[in-house]
């Protein structure tokens, strides 16, 4: 097009040869080369030169839309390749959207803006097929296991608390152990199909030598709070879930050799070549480094 543009400016292959730094006879190749693809003759050959047939008139209209769209095009696979544009497909989960994974997500939005992000929720398990079947670029959770072709990295690890009605005799400690939980109802997330937090506290309970009272299995943590406002009883959940404000429920501390805290992972693809990945897990691996809360 812009061979055709000189020429056709110029009105003569040899002027627009020395304009465009060509050899006459290339640049003469190529406006016939591109008669020939387009089908109809773009010039008419004159003793001083060359004219625009009414076909070449027509397409020197649209040459420069043609341009610019090839420069558009050019300029958004170099900002692709960049991981500056695309589109970020993120697995998320219960109370990974209280806290960490926003302020994440927040950080990589503002230093990527033209990078879509598209959300998900999904349990782990959904999380690894749809990392498998390429639906979604990362994924976030916890107690992730290993699986073959799935890199997963700790981003941060998060205290646990216990979620209590404020009227509960429990209320008034500063924090809670196991032991103080023995036939306490409790609501809990249900194992099927992946090991997750209810097997932990499970496991920390028969360690610990107390009784476990289940009187509810609930699919997330704002279910879970909701029930524990509700009266239902009490709720083991990690620190992200202190940031919802239901009336009557208060957060408490808790302390167990067995339940310390819970890891929250970041799992993609390995190998996973994408810009806008990687340029995400430069956002995540810093915020492991440091995941205070920046100051705006």
């Amino acid at each position: 097009m812009r061979h055709f543009l000189a020429v056709a400016e110029e009105g003569h292959i040899g002027r627009a040869a020395a304009r465009l730094h060509l050899s006459q006879p290339p640049l003469t190749r190529h406006i016939q080369a591109l008669e020939e693809k387009i089908g109809v003759p773009l010039f008419v050959r004159t003793p001083k030169g060359v004219t625009l047939t009414e076909a070449g008139r027509t397409l020197l209209e649209e040459v420069p839309n043609l341009l610019a769209l090839t420069q558009q095009a050019t300029e958004r696979t170099r900002l692709a390749g960049r991981g500056l544009i695309g589109r970020l497909d993120v697995g998320l989960f219960g109370s990974g959207v209280l806290d960490v994974i926003p302020r994440m997500l927040a950080r990589f939005h503002q230093a990527r803006p033209e990078v879509k992000i598209v959300l998900h929720n999904l349990t782990k398990d959904r999380q690894l097929q749809a990392l498998r079947e390429r639906r979604i670029t990362v994924g976030f959770n916890r107690l992730v296991p290993r699986e073959p072709g799935i890199s997963i990295e700790t981003v941060l690890r998060e205290p646990l608390a216990i979620a209590i009605a404020a009227a509960h005799p429990l209320a008034v400690r500063p924090s809670l152990r196991i032991p103080d939980l023995d036939g306490v109802p409790l609501i809990v997330y249900p194992n099927v199909p992946m090991r997750g937090l209810a097997q932990e506290v499970t496991d920390a309970f028969r360690a610990e030598g107390v009784r476990l009272r289940v009187e509810q299995e609930v699919e997330d943590v704002v279910t879970a709070v909701a029930l524990v406002s509700a009266g239902f009883g009490a709720a083991i959940t990690t620190q992200s879930a202190t940031n919802l404000r239901l009336p009557g429920v208060i957060f408490r501390p808790l302390h167990s050799a067995w339940l310390k805290d819970l890891e929250l992972s970041c799992l993609y693809r390995s190998g996973d070549a994408s810009p806008a990945l990687h340029a995400f897990l430069d956002v995540v691996r810093a915020f492991a480094r440091d995941p205070r809360p920046r100051s705006s």
